[in-house]
């Protein structure tokens, strides 16, 4: 007879889980906000691509938590075997549709319109200038129509940055990244790396549904959400009439965008984004 009871194996497999995953997960370089105080010539500055990050292993794709991403062999099998940091992507404002294609077990056709658009050479141990160098030439010789190096271009005023980023948000972009071109590989989070948007964005919790009213009537009007500050606030702006039909379930995670804090810590204009995909 077992020792175990059904709520020991329940645990042993939930903390069994929990190793795997932490074993999995890639060291990966995350970003920090554009400040003024930056000296915006020493960074490479590319287009923030809405998609999904994504770490080639040398054999196989990673989430940024380290779950595996079940990519079509044709995708992955002449990927060269190094190390890989990118986003799955599309296009832009497409973003829903690379994570409903990315993010299933079973591949589908809908990988065939995905990139897997690449923005370091984890492994190199050179300046990200040179690392970049190195990706560009790996690429070249990969000559997959679906591996790609993602464009950076030199800017030597904040006035230059913030006309790109205005031309970007124009034509649909989400905003821009600067790199800068003397770093090291930091897998943590830097200045080395940086995201300028033309406002900030952030996560809470759904706490619940709040009812529609006018022409919303019988619909979701806005979600109450909870930050993981314990802010607790309303959301009504920002949902397509589908999503106001069928909202984020309460527990779900969602991104929202904001332009300011109140005094009491509470965004001003908050504007729903999108419902966190689970990875």
């Amino acid at each position: 007879m077992s020792v175990f009871t059904p709520t020991i194996l329940i645990c042993l497999i939930s903390i069994y889980c929990s190793t795997v995953l932490a074993q999995n997960k890639p060291k990966i370089e995350l970003a920090n906000r554009f400040n003024d105080a930056v000296n915006v010539s020493d960074y490479l500055v590319s287009e923030k691509l809405d998609g999904i990050r994504a770490r080639w292993d040398g054999s196989r794709l990673l989430t940024r938590t380290g779950n595996p991403i079940f990519a079509p062999q044709w995708f992955t099998k002449d990927i060269p075997k190094h190390i890989f940091d990118g986003e799955l992507w599309i296009a832009r404002q497409r973003f829903e549709q690379t994570a409903s294609v990315v993010l299933t077990h079973e591949p589908g056709a809908g990988w065939r319109e995905v990139k897997f658009m690449l923005f370091d050479l984890p492994e190199f141990t050179g300046a990200f200038s040179e690392r970049l160098r190195m990706l560009e030439v790996l690429v070249q010789k990969a000559k997959l129509p679906h591996l790609q190096v993602i464009p950076q271009q030199k800017l030597h005023s904040k006035s230059a940055l913030m006309q790109l980023l205005e031309q970007v948000i124009e034509d649909g972009g989400e905003g821009l990244m600067l790199h800068h071109e003397d770093a090291l590989y930091t897998p943590s989070r830097s200045d080395n790396v940086l995201k300028l948007k033309k406002h900030k964005d952030a996560e809470a919790i759904v706490l619940a549904h709040l009812p529609g009213s006018g022409k919303y009537q019988g619909m979701m009007g806005s979600i109450r959400v909870q930050m993981s500050n314990g802010k607790v606030f309303k959301i009504g702006s920002g949902f397509s009439d589908q999503e106001r039909l069928s909202p984020p379930p309460i527990g779900a995670v969602i991104t929202f965008k904001y332009y300011d804090l109140t005094i009491n810590g509470i965004p001003k204009f908050a504007s729903y984004i999108r419902q966190k995909p689970s990875y």
